[in-house]
């Protein structure tokens, strides 16, 4: 069975005021779903559709009984009264993973160079920082399905290359991954299937190669599949 499964007639912001509509796909267990679209294509939208953050929902989400996810938004969110390591152990107070689970955090934080800013409040983080801190409290619950927001924001490279390893180690463990990014590069290389939105609409989902023909991309490149034109409010 899917990890996710999204069937979306209509969603919004306002009672039967459509901002998406005719979404469909699912994630499975180690797969990486990109998804690709401009500015105010409806990426963003889709994301708290499923989630259940619109108002407006007509459509079915299904996930796997028993399965947890994280998400990481595009902008990070922090409560301002508590330092980073303090944000660890209330994630482990509510989740209840229990005291041991600290150590699996320390690992983390260590890999993305953040053990030495434990004890401080990430509103004096920069971005990068921020974001990694973001990254680090998601994977920290061992998430089944992971979900992301344009994680390479404020990254730099050597932070992307660790996100990246991470994330096909999460693969390696069975984690369905949604990524939400507009570095198509990046996308191109390390996806398995990708979902092009556009005017709040799939314009396209698949592979590679069944993306590509339907947005009649002659050129081989995911750029080909983006318009500027969208005008969706995100």
């Amino acid at each position: 069975m899917s990890l996710l499964e999204v069937n979306i007639q209509q969603a919004g912001y306002k009672a039967n005021i459509e901002t998406i509509r005719n979404i469909h796909f699912s994630i499975m267990k180690s797969e990486l779903v990109g998804m690709i679209g401009s500015n105010g294509a409806g990426k963003s939208s889709t994301i708290k559709a499923f989630l259940g953050e619109l108002p407006f929902l007509n459509g079915e989400v299904k996930r796997e009984k028993g399965s947890n996810y994280s998400y990481i938004p595009e902008r990070p969110i922090f409560y301002p009264e508590l330092t980073l390591w303090e944000h660890f152990e209330f994630i482990t107070a509510v989740e209840e993973l229990g005291e041991s689970s600290l150590s699996y955090a320390k690992e983390i934080l260590k890999k993305f160079r953040l053990i030495d800013r434990i004890h401080e409040f990430p509103a004096t983080f920069s971005k990068g920082m921020q974001q990694k801190g973001m990254i680090a409290l998601a994977l920290f619950t061992k998430p089944d399905l992971l979900i992301i927001d344009e994680p390479f924001m404020g990254l730099d490279p050597g932070s992307t290359k660790l996100l990246l390893n991470m994330l096909e180690e999460e693969r390696e463990k069975g984690t369905g991954i949604l990524m939400c990014t507009h570095i198509l590069d990046t996308a191109q290389r390390i996806c398995d299937s990708f979902i092009i939105i556009e005017n709040g609409t799939m314009k396209a989902s698949g592979s590679l190669g069944e993306v590509l023909e339907a947005c009649g991309a002659e050129d081989g490149s995911l750029y080909s599949c983006i318009s500027i034109e969208d005008e969706v409010n995100e």
